[in-house]
């Protein structure tokens, strides 16, 4: 494996917990909280595509999308407490970076691997996010989709981060824990590796097309 220009990362589900802000409040929800935090990834995920699909004038940023995607899982669980809600968001603004990930973010920086952020998320969201989670100083760029208007995997949002760092995309890595991001990163061509921190089953020939990873820990020694 050829020594990589820069490591590019998704955000969401790669280096934050998504599942964290429900987390937080599980008592206040009950015990089908997992349920509800699943179906609201899967609603934001959905509107991500289903507006990037019919054209740029159906855009709304990530944050947007968000919140409606929670008020979509909250009907469907009956959940009506709006002051509950209203601070499950704020939690989403400020979640959990999986444990390995300031030690792998520190072991890339010293071996002089650029690092950086490439996310659907809005800017400011990003923002809250990295420092909340004391990622921030482990970071060299923070990209958002906003830039391009338009949701992975567009290729437009794979440009903006081969661009941040110039050179060909088949010598940065691009990790992601998401197999449809996955997909359209090995796409684009960069070198890929795929974060399987749930076990599940490969898609989209993705085992032969990355390395698949159940944490981070070994990134930075595939690397070096």
């Amino acid at each position: 494996m050829p020594r990589v220009s820069a490591v590019i990362f998704d955000a969401y589900g790669t280096l934050l917990d998504v599942h964290a802000a429900m987390a937080r409040h599980a008592a206040r929800i009950g015990p089908h909280w997992p349920a509800v935090s699943a179906d609201w990834r899967a609603k934001q995920l959905e509107y991500t595509w289903v507006r990037s699909l019919a054209g740029p004038e159906h855009h709304r940023d990530f944050w947007r999308l968000t919140q409606e995607a929670l008020a979509w899982a909250a009907t469907h669980h009956g959940l009506t407490d709006d002051a509950l809600l209203a601070d499950v968001l704020l939690a989403y603004r400020q979640l959990d970076a999986y444990p390995e990930v300031p030690d792998v973010l520190a072991r890339l920086g010293a071996m002089g691997i650029p690092r950086a952020i490439l996310s659907n998320g809005e800017p400011g969201m990003l923002g809250d996010a990295v420092r909340a989670a004391g990622i921030d100083t482990g970071l060299d760029a923070v990209l958002s989709v906003e830039t391009v208007g338009v949701f992975k995997p567009d290729r437009r949002v794979y440009r903006l981060a081969a661009d941040c760092f110039g050179g060909r995309p088949g010598a940065q890595a691009f990790v992601s824990s998401n197999p449809w991001d996955a997909f359209g990163a090995a796409s684009f061509g960069f070198q890929v590796f795929w974060l399987n921190r749930g076990h599940v089953p490969a898609e989209y020939d993705l085992r032969a097309a990355a390395t698949e990873l159940t944490d981070l820990a070994a990134l930075p020694d595939l690397l070096a």
